[in-house]
């Protein structure tokens, strides 16, 4: 029997799961959207459950010809109907319709899932304002990479990691390390090779490339280039390979269309199609003064590892690559989205070009992260951010060094990566 991991935010889900509101899941192609639906009708008692697959023509005609009798068709018994309708942003008009059903039954739920953000927010959510719950599913984090690898190991590494939460959350001290090599290497493979579950649960190096490059290609070709409609298709595949290459860096968007041999509107359309399909993030800067720092510029970052490694045709190991720094701050990234989802991660930069990785905020609490993958010492702009901001905590991140000091007022902690 295939290993199942179950998703950190299936907990999330099932907080609400039970109310009266739709669900809405999004997520990139082979995340473990399917999966997770399948668990959550495992987990949802008391309904009659209804899996439908709205990538199938038939499911999709029917949906669209009439959603009442569309519903009626799957509502046989007496029970409340739990209605899973997967990959629905292909379905015309599926807001609309999704609100004609919950404003027509009491008795019946939705959970609908689909890959495109875009489509979703514009075509799907005005329609269900107050009606629906919306969740993001992305590919495995490394806890979860690691609970399918090694569950024992992955225990571990969720007693150190809860202890990094209490620290940022209510300052309390954190674990020291154990099992460093192992969890090291197994964080090594997953700045190589990402999180989707396919490529995770691969045996071979060999085929975890040809699965990466395979998804590659068919999430530009059927999710991107099809669905949105781009013409200058290998433009879009030229603009995805440099920006691979530009990942962790403060983004010049003019500079990059330049480069590319496109309009800069026509950068900016890619963009926000690369980052409305969940292939990357940009990140916007901290700011409090405006005269003083730069608000404009952006950071940018691979939500997968792995499909940023396959634009690069690049999978050589990680020690022995020369963008190791920008892959260990990519991953860096990747778990503070993570673990700390209510929290708003930002970069800070001012304009004498004093800049930190990584500023978590919330209610008024602020809280630098800075990557240094071989450096054990506090950097000028680090320095410039305590004296300037002077909060209570602050961590470094570094390939393999544990240590608490004392700047100030600041507690600071130097964690290995794979605390995260």
């Amino acid at each position: 029997m295939e290993k199942i991991v179950e998703r950190k935010l299936l907990k999330t889900i099932l907080r609400v799961a039970n109310r009266k509101e739709f669900i809405g899941i999004r997520g990139p192609r082979q995340s473990g959207k399917t999966t997770l639906l399948r668990l959550l009708e495992k987990k949802l008692k008391g309904y009659e459950n209804v899996f439908v697959n709205m990538d199938l023509p038939d499911n999709r005609h029917e949906f669209e010809e009439n959603p009442l009798d569309f519903v009626k068709r799957h509502k046989a018994g007496k029970k409340k109907l739990l209605l899973f309708m997967d990959e629905v942003q292909g379905c015309k008009n599926a807001g609309k319709s999704l609100k004609i059903i919950y404003d027509s039954f009491e008795d019946v739920k939705v959970i609908f899932s689909g890959s495109s953000s875009l489509e979703i927010k514009t075509g799907i959510l005005p329609s269900l304002v107050g009606r629906t719950f919306i969740f993001d599913l992305l590919p495995f984090d490394f806890e979860e990479s690691l609970a399918y690898k090694d569950n024992g190991l992955a225990e571990i590494f969720r007693d150190k990691k809860k202890s990094v939460f209490e620290f940022v959350e209510h300052g309390r001290l954190i674990k020291k390390p154990s099992m460093s090599a192992e969890l090291m290497k197994h964080m090594k493979k997953y700045a190589v090779f990402g999180g989707y579950p396919e490529v995770v649960k691969a045996g071979t190096a060999d085929e975890k490339i040809i699965l990466l490059n395979t998804l590659r290609t068919l999430y530009l070709e059927k999710d991107v280039i099809s669905f949105f409609g781009v013409r200058d298709a290998d433009k879009f595949e030229i603009i995805s390979r440099v920006l691979a290459f530009q990942a962790s860096n403060i983004l010049n968007v003019s500079n990059t269309s330049k480069s590319c041999g496109i309009t800069l509107q026509k950068a900016e359309e890619f963009l926000a199609i690369l980052k409305q399909v969940f292939v990357i993030d940009l990140l916007t800067p901290f700011h409090r003064n405006l005269i003083t720092e730069l608000r404009k510029a952006k950071k940018i970052y691979f939500f997968d590892a792995g499909l940023r490694n396959s634009l690069l045709r690049n999978f050589i190991d990680f020690d022995k690559r020369e963008d190791a720094g920008k892959m260990m701050e990519n991953f860096v990234f990747r778990e503070l989205i993570s673990s700390f989802p209510d929290w708003e991660l930002n970069y800070w930069r001012t304009s004498g070009k004093a800049e930190v990785d990584f500023v978590l905020s919330k209610e008024g609490t602020l809280l630098p992260v800075e990557v240094k993958i071989n450096e054990t010492t506090i950097g000028k702009s680090f320095y410039s951010f305590l004296e300037s901001y002077k909060p209570k905590r602050a961590i470094i991140i570094t390939m393999n060094y544990f240590e608490k000091r004392k700047v100030g007022d600041t507690i600071v902690y130097f964690l290995p990566a794979h605390y995260l």
